[in-house]
């Protein structure tokens, strides 16, 4: 997963980011809520952790900004000082799914995090080795892929990919978000790899919109997968 910390606190940033890829996440870290508000404008998360007081702007505005223009599901957890009633009321108000105070505590920052992605996948954890979105069925087991019962020749991280753009269907997803899920953090591509990537899963699914899909470029960020029509076809089930 793709985990951004804000906080204007050096040594609890280190903190966090060294949990979150304990953890095996990638961290992506911001020291102002400017900051990564314009990230946000090119990237896309998995998870949200915010501090409440930073020097550019306070954390219940960059989160009610967030809800407002960017997302309503993305997971976003306060870590703060912070503790009073008063306090944790409105940061979970404001559109905050969790709250944690200060000092952090690893073992519940690591418990607190997994609910929240758990919360976040809508419950579409993997707990059997078919995964079903409508036509399409993926075996996890033995990575077959098959659409209408009729086998799809899907190798390596094609396999990767085409699970990953449909679970989060509907979703745009930032190139660095993708070649993170698919590379593993920290990893720098030639730019064409993905796009070529992209090219043959898209290809190989006939993932057009005369088949009911719309596999696209999404500008100045990345790739978004769409389901037309009635959206039966995006509907995981296990």
């Amino acid at each position: 997963m793709r985990v951004a910390a804000v906080d204007d606190d050096p040594a609890q940033l280190s903190l966090l980011a060294s949990t979150m890829r304990a953890m095996g996440h990638g961290c992506h870290t911001f020291t102002s809520g400017k900051a990564l508000l314009r990230a946000m404008r090119t990237e896309t998360f998995d998870l949200l952790l915010v501090d409440w007081q930073m020097p550019d702007m306070s954390g219940p505005d960059l989160v009610m900004w967030i809800r407002e223009k960017v997302s309503t599901t993305l997971p976003v957890m306060f870590v703060t000082v912070r503790d009073e009633e008063c306090d944790i009321v409105r940061g979970l108000n404001c559109g905050a799914d969790d709250y944690m105070c200060k000092p952090v505590r690893v073992g519940e920052l690591m418990a607190r995090t997994r609910a929240l992605l758990r919360r976040g996948r809508s419950g579409q954890q993997e707990q059997s080795d078919v995964r079903r979105f409508g036509d399409v069925e993926f075996d996890t087991r033995t990575r077959a892929v098959t659409m209408k019962g009729s086998p799809i020749d899907l190798r390596g991280r094609e396999y990767d990919l085409a699970l990953f753009l449909f679970k989060n269907v509907g979703q745009p997803l930032s190139r660095r978000h993708l070649t993170e899920a698919l590379w593993g953090f920290g990893v720098e591509l030639n730019s064409r790899t993905l796009d070529t990537l992209v090219s043959m899963v898209r290809g190989k699914m006939k993932l057009r919109p005369e088949n009911g899909f719309k596999l696209g470029a999404v500008y100045n960020v990345g790739y978004r997968l769409d389901v037309l029509g009635d959206g039966s076809a995006g509907a995981a089930t296990k």
